[in-house]
C-alpha cells in the first residue's frame, strides 16, 4: 500500500506539473504561493481544514503580488 500510495502521488504531482506549462509567470508565482501557504498553513494549525485553507488563501495573494507582469 505504501508504494502505491508514493506512485500515485508521483503521478498526481506530474500531471499537476505539466498543467503549468501555458501559465504566465504571475500566474505561477500565485499557483506556488497557494501551494507553499497550504502546507504552512497545515503545519502550524496541526492539520485543520480551516489552517490549510486560509494558508493556501493568503499564500496565493502573496504569490500573486510578488510577480506582477510588465505590460
Amino acid at each position: 500500500m505504501n508504494s502505491l500510495a508514493k506512485l500515485s502521488a508521483s503521478a498526481l504531482i506530474i500531471v499537476a506539473l505539466s498543467a503549468c506549462s501555458g501559465m504566465s509567470e504571475r500566474d505561477k508565482s500565485t499557483a506556488a504561493g497557494a501551494a507553499i501557504g497550504g502546507v504552512a498553513g497545515s503545519v502550524l494549525s496541526g492539520g485543520s481544514t480551516a489552517g490549510t485553507v486560509g494558508g493556501a488563501a493568503v499564500g496565493g495573494v502573496i504569490g500573486n503580488q510578488v510577480k506582477k507582469d510588465k505590460n
